[in-house]
């Protein structure tokens, strides 16, 4: 399916392209180890293995919080480290706050080394100092040709800019929709601030970052109609496990259906000990959804009911979908599309032809008190009748024909 997109600047970061019509991109933060200052080389290669653990996972940029000195020494080291794994050091995203502008004065080579470098324009300076400091690291990023993006926050917002809207607004209630138009004027304010100093649009994106549904939609859909720079999409603070999922789900298809958002990431509180390569599939879930994107073959199975067969269906489904995850590596290097595969597996026979025949590769399964045979449909047409007890090993050997057959670069 095709959307209509948000017409928006083409940003370069390293080999990765963002808006212009470009594909939406994913991106991801690592959560980062302390930093020995007396071993920052080890350090830096412990930090290396979390973000080239989210870039084999599919994350095209990843982000990692400038917030002390030690972090900005270790890049060269984190560079080195990623490179030996075939990532170029472009993929990194400096995250700033209140020590970035001290932080280039002192350490221009090091930071030069990333892809972007992301400002809040709520914590690069305060009072009298904020411009100054504001100023110079556009200077940095203009001398060095690094693309910014000028992230607000609504939990960081710039203090004079909320105080400015309340004086305009002495009537109004300190409300929902006072914050929304605060993060969206920073971050317009903000970009045009870094055009007059000289920085194209071209080196610009954009975030507004809000914790609710309903006020990242309302701020993406005004920031879309009031510019074309590149537009980052971030639900903050989405929460942990489902809540977390489903609010980011929501959030960001309502936006993506409507074309707008050229590089997403889900920003979900990890469960202790969960790898936070889940915001990295929940990212590339959303747009294989939406047909945005593909990732992996899409496997659709039935829920169950009283007319399927014991569990065995449900087995089936779950040791399909653990092959094709496994297998997908081994295909994207030696195929080409097979991850838009669809691959149906299904537990009776109400549904289960029909759906088997919309898919690329369909399985029906016997349901309670049906034949115990298994039909096999191949690209819309019953292709074969599968029995006995190994049906998987059986419709396995199908689907990596099939892959062989349809996707293998020749």
């Amino acid at each position: 399916m095709e959307y209509a997109r948000h017409k928006t600047h083409v940003v370069h970061v390293g080999k990765v392209k963002i808006g212009g019509g470009n594909p939406i991109v994913v991106q991801s933060m690592a959560l980062g180890t302390f930093i020995d200052p007396d071993d920052i080389q080890n350090s830096a290669k412990k930090y290396a293995t979390e973000i080239i653990e989210l870039a084999n996972a599919g994350s095209e940029l990843v982000r990692i919080a400038l917030n002390s000195e030690e972090v900005v020494r270790s890049i060269p080291y984190i560079a080195e480290a990623i490179s030996q794994e075939g990532f170029d050091s472009k993929i990194l995203v400096g995250c700033g706050q209140y020590e970035l502008d001290r932080l280039i004065q002192k350490y221009p080579d090091n930071i030069k080394m990333l892809g972007k470098i992301r400002i809040n324009p709520g914590n690069v300076g305060f009072g009298n100092k904020r411009d100054e400091k504001f100023e110079r690291v556009i200077e940095y990023a203009i001398k060095n040709d690094i693309p910014i993006r000028i992230g607000v926050n609504w939990g960081s917002l710039d203090k004079y800019v909320v105080q400015k809207l309340i004086d305009e607004n002495p009537l109004s209630d300190f409300s929902n929709a006072i914050l929304r138009k605060a993060v969206v004027v920073s971050a317009l304010e903000s970009a045009k601030k870094a055009e007059e100093i000289g920085m194209n649009p071209d080196k610009i994106i954009i975030s507004c970052k809000v914790s609710k549904v309903q006020d990242l939609i309302a701020v993406y859909t005004a920031l879309a109609q009031s510019s074309n720079y590149a537009l980052h999409l971030g639900l903050t603070e989405a929460g942990m496990g489902n809540k977390g999922i489903i609010n980011t789900t929501a959030a960001f298809s309502c936006l993506l259906q409507d074309g707008i958002g050229d590089t997403i990431r889900a920003s979900i509180t990890p469960r202790p000990s969960e790898s936070r390569v889940t915001e990295v599939t929940i990212c590339q879930e959303i747009l294989q959804a939406l047909d945005l994107r593909y990732f992996r073959p899409q496997v659709n199975s039935c829920p169950g009911c009283g007319r399927t067969n014991s569990d065995y269906f449900r087995i089936l489904a779950d040791e399909v979908n653990n092959y094709i995850e496994v297998s997908m590596p081994m295909w994207k290097e030696k195929s080409l599309g097979a991850e838009s595969m669809n691959v149906a597996v299904m537990g009776c026979i109400v549904n289960g032809p029909g759906e088997s025949k919309h898919a690329n590769l369909g399985i029906s399964l016997p349901g309670f008190g049906e034949k115990p045979v298994s039909a096999v449909y191949r690209n819309g047409k019953y292709f074969c009748t599968l029995h006995g007890n190994n049906i998987f090993e059986q419709f396995k050997k199908i689907i990596d024909d099939y892959v062989v057959e349809h996707y293998y670069l020749r």
